[in-house]
């Protein structure tokens, strides 16, 4: 057993954000947790995590438990390198891995002093001693699957979304027993969402996440933990599993529901008939009455319902002529026309940094292509949902927010609703609609700006990373709302499942080209592979031999296992090169030591060996890649 906790719970204020968890988290348990934003899965993460106290219950933990934790939010030293921070942590490994790289980044510029040469050679010493240059080559392996290879680069040079990416990476290289996540797919494209699935799945220690990704959840989740209205409920099997078990909970709830009220009602035909309630037998009868009559049930199951009639699309939607746009001498697309149908569903996909939001913007008109047009018709009212949520009055109520775009909306079916109504609809109760926007959590702050942006009735939404922050819920309702809506959307979206349901046809940008395919992740996904395996299937003419015989070749370009050495042996490189460089160090330190000098010099003679041998294995690889 990892961790026991019995009978959890957390107040914020008055409000009940969660109370009587039970959970058992087992070795090899991976669990996924889900619920309405603001009903404090954030902050129980926390409280597992130990950054919070709990008001009530507590935690049973196995003697000397490791805990790794990724929150949504973390702040860096501007001024470390990213294998600085990575290298966080307590351990005595994790600090002469960090001092190691402080070392190495001081010789970098310039210092070789002889403080900065033995800080040097004492981390290294360290790290060998626990055969801990392994971890090392890990976090450059993880960190270049996260899309960032520059290593030495400061954490104040990175974007927000490296930033992300780089604490991942430092939550997943702890030595841990206990892994937990809040939103690890979050920033992450689509292909890099799919390594992190196959790495924690098989990953050995027990993991605790918050996430909203549902593939995610499938293929990874053991078990789900389901926050809903203060109270949990856990259920074993991923998330295709939870649903069927949900579903089954709810229908006996029900059933309950109707025994309860059935109950009741013959109860109190009895009582109104003026029976006799001096005796102890009658007296308890209508004692248990008024205690099944005082039970809270709750069989609110309602999802939001939202279909807004939005403003009147004409003929022309938005024209993209043979746009381009180039920046700092980086060509993200060249020469892309489409022209915008009146119900299009359209998904742009790509790699993080390939141009997706830019395409957005552009097709917005809020940024000016490098060369080509955009044509936006008159008629069009764009309704623009950005990743960040625009720069909200923290004074302000939620309700005020909402009424100063407008104070009633118009729906599909043409009823009036005030604004009130409407944020009933979209899980915002009458008490939760006075609340001041900094009260409420980041996932309420989200869903509050998307209901801002539909309450204006666009025409044609432009959706970046709509999924982020929202919870599966919300996501079920704006996919309908989607499917309902009577005008185009163009979204950015790294949620393969929101994809899938939503597109009818997805961009994918890189590679300074835009390509275009019908269907959503899957089907595009589908198609790049069989591509991929056209391409490595090619057949190499024959070739004459030196004996003067022909043999045939064919180029199969790299297997499974291949494919995985050559994305990490770059990695592996790398570190057998910090350990040469450090065994030079301390040859310089010891010339006068011809017996320290001899060993030094039998380990140069192996490490250099061993680096022509990676050399010679990644120059092949490279070659069969190319094939």
């Amino acid at each position: 057993m990892v961790l026991t906790i019995e009978d959890l719970g957390k107040n914020y204020g008055e409000k009940v954000l969660f109370s009587h968890v039970n959970l058992n988290i087992n070795e090899h348990d991976k669990i996924g947790i889900v619920g309405v934003n603001g009903t404090g899965k954030s902050t129980f993460l926390k409280t597992v995590a130990g950054q919070l106290i709990a008001d009530t219950g507590h935690m049973v933990a196995m003697r000397n438990l490791r805990i790794s934790f990724l929150q949504q939010s973390k702040e860096f030293d501007e001024n470390n390198t990213v294998l600085m921070e990575v290298f966080q942590g307590d351990s005595p490994l994790m600090q002469a891995l960090r001092s190691y790289e402080s070392a190495l980044a001081q010789t970098e510029k310039g210092n070789n002093s002889e403080a900065v040469q033995k800080a040097l050679v004492d981390a290294a010493a360290q790290i060998d001693s626990v055969n801990g240059w392994s971890m090392e080559s890990e976090a450059k392996t993880i960190l270049n699957h996260l899309g960032i290879h520059d290593f030495d680069a400061l954490t104040g040079s990175l974007s927000a979304g490296q930033q992300k990416r780089m604490a991942l990476a430092t939550a997943l290289i702890q030595p841990c027993d206990l892994l937990i996540l809040d939103e690890p797919t979050n920033h992450l494209d689509c292909e890099t969402i799919g390594w992190l699935e196959e790495y924690l799945a098989n990953w050995k220690g027990a993991l605790l996440t918050v996430t909203h990704d549902r593939y995610f959840l499938d293929r990874v989740s053991t078990g789900i933990l389901e926050f809903d209205k203060g109270r949990t409920y856990s259920y074993e099997g991923n998330y295709s599993q939870f649903l069927e078990l949900k579903a089954t909970r709810i229908e006996q709830e029900e059933a309950g529901e109707r025994k309860r009220q059935n109950f009741l009602r013959n109860e109190l035909a009895w009582i109104r008939r003026g029976a006799q309630a001096r005796s102890t037998k009658q007296k308890a009868r209508i004692q248990r009455y008024e205690e099944v009559r005082d039970q809270k049930v709750d069989l609110d199951h309602k999802q939001v319902e939202i279909g807004l009639a939005g403003s009147r699309l004409g003929r022309k939607v938005i024209e993209l002529d043979k746009v381009s746009y180039e920046w700092q001498g980086t060509t993200y697309f060249k020469d892309f026309s489409y022209t915008v149908l009146r119900n299009d569903r359209i998904g742009i996909l790509g790699s993080n940094g390939s141009g997706k939001t830019t395409l957005l913007n552009i097709i917005a008109g809020r940024l000016m292509p490098s060369a080509g047009q955009v044509d936006i018709g008159q008629t069009v009212k764009i309704g623009y949902f950005a990743q960040t949520n625009v720069e909200m009055d923290g004074r302000l109520r939620a309700k005020e927010y909402i009424q100063e775009a407008a104070h009633y909306i118009t729906m599909a079916d043409g009823t009036k609703l005030s604004a009130g109504q409407l944020m009933e609809r979209f899980l915002f109760p009458p008490e939760l609609q006075w609340t001041e926007i900094a009260r409420l959590s980041g996932g309420e702050k989200r869903r509050l700006f998307l209901l801002r942006i539909l309450m204006e009735s666009p025409n044609v939404l432009l959706l970046d990373e709509p999924t982020n922050d929202l919870d599966l819920d919300t996501m079920a309702v704006l996919e309908n709302f989607i499917e309902d809506f009577n005008g185009a959307i163009i979204f950015v979206s790294h949620d393969r499942f929101f994809t899938d349901r939503m597109a009818k046809k997805v961009f994918v940008v890189g590679g300074g080209e835009i390509r275009s395919f019908t269907g959503g992740y899957s089907d595009y996904k589908l198609k790049a592979d069989e591509e991929a395996l056209r391409q490595q299937a090619i057949v190499v003419k024959p070739q004459k031999a030196e004996a003067g015989h022909s043999q045939k070749r064919e180029s199969k370009g790299l297997t499974f296992g291949e494919s995985k050495e050559y994305a990490e042996i770059e990695a592996v490189i790398a570190s057998k090169e910090s350990e040469l460089k450090v065994i030079e160090m301390q040859m310089a330190q010891n010339a006068s030591d011809y017996n320290q000098l001899r060993e030094l010099a039998v380990e140069q003679q192996r490490l250099t060996a061993e680096l022509d041998r990676l050399m010679e294995r990644w120059a092949y690889l490279e070659e069969k890649a190319n094939e």
